[in-house]
């Protein structure tokens, strides 16, 4: 049985009002409590993932950290526990991105959650850019969300345009002779006050008026689970052409921040994920690491 801490009372209404009206009285959602249905979630993922649980907590620094930690742990209720865990936060109030950046959520406007699973693929190579391909196909059939490589997902609103809707963290502990994979994923649900965001800010209800963070997160549960294990059975070569299709980056005069920064024209990416840019006529392949990549002119 799932595991909810704490348990959260109920309720079956969904947000209707309008954007606009949310982004002018932000108190809008927090009026009522949400309603995770925990419970269907585990009975949708228990058959893909035997021995999970699904735990909902109101408040957590990052829900990464703290599925790494019980892994890490010495003591604790899980210590060594490498069974799956869909680990969501109301509030994530230290979120964090790649190159250890800052992840701004507020509580009841972002979807905050980290799944922890035992992984074993024989490459892990474009493992981050196979999980934006899943929530991005589960959010959006229409392709009206993009994916910024290696770990973005973008509302576009123009070819190579658009602002930041999500990201995803993925980190990996030894746990006995198991590799667990912890991926993080930060959604923006509604219109919220941001400050100093390069890319620009974007929300799920641009796309469906009426979507809260639980009826995202019971969209996107299930598919994560499934991309993740077949990127196990069969690396990142079934995304691929999908990841191409939503690819922000392509055919964009793009810079690159890290040891080797370079400007150039990015051309998509090779078969293990990696980023494929051409510089002066000749073409270099990136892969993530310590490498960030921004549009020249956004």
């Amino acid at each position: 049985m799932p595991l909810r801490e704490p348990e959260l009372p109920a309720h079956d209404a969904r947000a209707e009002a309008a954007l606009a009206a949310q982004a002018a009285n932000p108190a809008m959602a927090d009026a009522q409590p949400p309603s995770w249905s925990a419970e269907a979630l585990w009975q949708q993922l228990a058959p893909e993932l035997p021995g999970i649980s699904v735990e909902v907590v109101a408040r957590a620094a990052s829900t990464n950290t703290s599925l790494l930690d019980r892994l890490r742990q010495a003591g604790g209720r899980r210590a060594g526990d490498s069974q799956p865990c869909l680990l969501v936060a109301e509030h994530q109030t230290q979120g964090r991105g790649r190159l250890g950046r800052d992840w701004q959520s507020s509580p009841g406007r972002s979807l905050t959650f980290s799944l922890a699973l035992p992984l074993a693929p024989c490459d892990w190579s474009g493992l981050s850019l196979a999980v934006g391909v899943a929530l991005a196909e589960a959010l959006d059939p229409d392709r009206r969300i993009a994916l910024k490589w290696p770990n973005d997902l973008w509302i576009v609103d123009a070819p190579g345009r658009g602002r930041k809707l999500g990201g995803v963290l993925i980190e990996t502990v030894a746990a006995g002779a198991l590799r667990v994979a912890v991926v993080g994923v930060g959604l923006n649900v509604l219109a919220q006050q941001t400050e100093g965001l390069a890319s620009g800010f974007a929300c799920l209800r641009e796309i469906d008026p009426g979507i809260d963070a639980p009826h995202a997160l019971a969209a996107v549960a299930l598919p994560l689970v499934q991309a993740l294990k077949r990127f196990e059975a069969e690396g990142f070569a079934p995304f691929a052409e999908r990841y191409a299709a939503r690819d922000l980056l392509r055919g964009q005069d793009v810079v690159t921040l890290g040891p080797e920064p370079a400007e150039g024209v990015a051309d998509g990416v090779d078969e293990r994920g990696g980023l494929r840019l051409l510089v002066d006529g000749a073409l270099r392949t990136l892969v993530s690491g310590e490498v960030s990549v921004r549009l020249r002119n956004p």
